[in-house]
């Protein structure tokens, strides 16, 4: 393993222009990083890595590559393009298990983070080691958010996740489990509480529904629930899925790997929503994908579909006359998800879109002073390198609002 982590750096062209870097949403410096790396450097690439991405052990695992770092090395545009992934999740992880972090000037101030997943830690981190005193509040009992809950075990080991508590220990971050802000607290309460700003990345945890006739049947489900805790669901032998994101493709895996004979994911259209590697890997596991199937209603038998007439260019044009009725033992709803409403209905003068994102400006503050967000509570379920840039951005934000204060 290790030689061949080596020879992927060997092979690096330290490019003047990495457009490997380019394509990167946290614009991780690749060059540098391998150059450290090749002269054994592991500490200091893996302090480059932290301190620019705190997710990098994350992303060097769940990232789309092929659409960012790998898929822009220009030896790929001949042959196989640099796995640097290899590379920063061999380097994170020695990082992670000898960091020892200096402690901070004290600035004597608080700052709250509601959300322990992908952009909370970020945002955590980034004002813990500036020397803010940092408390994460969160809904569930342990840190993590989506890369816990939504990602499953084989893809995302939770031990990882449990290191980063770790972490958080030392540098200091207080961490209250079980606790809803819009709940018995509320945002009103941290200011009263003397926090000097608040942090929002609570994600999006509330499914969307279809509206349509059968959403409420007992054999119906919800993607995002059922990845939370699979073992607490029985499926059956016959699943069908309806949607082609990654959450679908992630529902579909876990479905086979917990008993399942036979996985299909429905969409209307021929477009995929998830990542092409994602649905290579589903294809592998077995799933099977039906296009031109627009859900209209489910049964206790199972889903009713429309099936969709294209042109020659792959247009949805009409639909046939009859229905399509599929048998199947479940339906797993995997149509994205929304925030939850709560701090909305619980904060004056808090505002979100039609879609219930919250609203920011360029510095990432919402419409009320003092309270910043970034991550999927404001652009919709996207990835954790697209939720830690954006929480990177919002911290060193609310770091200046807190000075100027």
């Amino acid at each position: 393993m290790a030689l061949t982590i080596m020879n992927e750096a060997n092979r690096c062209l330290q490019c003047k222009v990495p457009m490997c870097q380019k394509g990167c949403p946290i614009s991780t410096p690749i060059p540098q990083i391998i150059a450290e790396f090749k002269e054994g450097k592991v500490m200091d690439a893996g302090k480059q890595l932290f301190e620019n991405n705190p997710m990098s052990v994350f992303c060097a695992i769940v990232c789309d590559h092929q659409a960012q770092c790998a898929g822009h090395c220009v030896l790929g545009r001949k042959g196989s393009p640099v796995h640097f992934y290899n590379i920063e999740k061999f380097v994170s992880d020695a990082y992670l298990d000898r960091v020892r972090f200096e402690k901070p000037e004290k600035k004597g101030k608080k700052t709250a983070v509601l959300g322990a997943g992908p952009a909370g830690l970020t945002a955590a981190v980034i004002l813990a080691q500036n020397g803010y005193d940092v408390t994460i509040f969160d809904d569930n009992d342990h840190i993590g958010g989506m890369l816990r809950y939504g990602i499953p075990e084989f893809r995302l080991p939770k031990t990882i996740i449990d290191r980063y508590k770790k972490l958080m220990d030392k540098l200091d971050i207080q961490y209250r489990p079980n606790t809803a802000i819009g709940s018995a607290l509320t945002i009103d309460n941290l200011f009263r509480d003397g926090y000097a700003s608040v942090f929002v990345g609570t994600g999006v945890w509330r499914p969307k529904t279809l509206g349509i006739e059968g959403e409420s049947l007992p054999h119906v489900h919800f993607g995002i629930s059922y990845l939370a805790t699979p073992d607490a669901f029985s499926l059956g032998e016959n699943v069908a899925i309806i949607g082609m994101g990654n959450v679908a493709m992630d529902v579909a895996r876990t479905a086979l790997r917990h008993g399942a004979q036979n996985v299909t994911l429905y969409a209307r259209s021929k477009r995929i929503a998830a990542s092409e590697h994602e649905m290579d890997y589903a294809k592998l596991d077995g799933a099977q994908f039906e296009f031109g199937q627009a859900i209209e209603k489910i049964e206790p038998e199972g889903p009713v579909f429309k099936v969709a007439i294209f042109d020659e260019n792959d247009k949805v044009i009409g639909y046939e006359e009859e229905l399509n009725h599929v048998k199947a033992d479940s339906v797993i709803l995997a149509v994205s998800q929304a925030p939850k409403n709560k701090l909305i209905l619980t904060t004056a003068g808090l505002e979100g879109n039609e879609k219930g994102l919250l609203i920011t400006d360029e510095n990432c503050m919402c419409t009320v002073p003092g309270v910043f967000a970034a991550g999927d509570v404001v652009t919709g379920s996207n990835t954790v390198v697209a939720a830690a840039a954006e929480a990177k951005k919002a911290a060193y934000a609310m770091m200046e609002y807190m000075e100027k204060q």
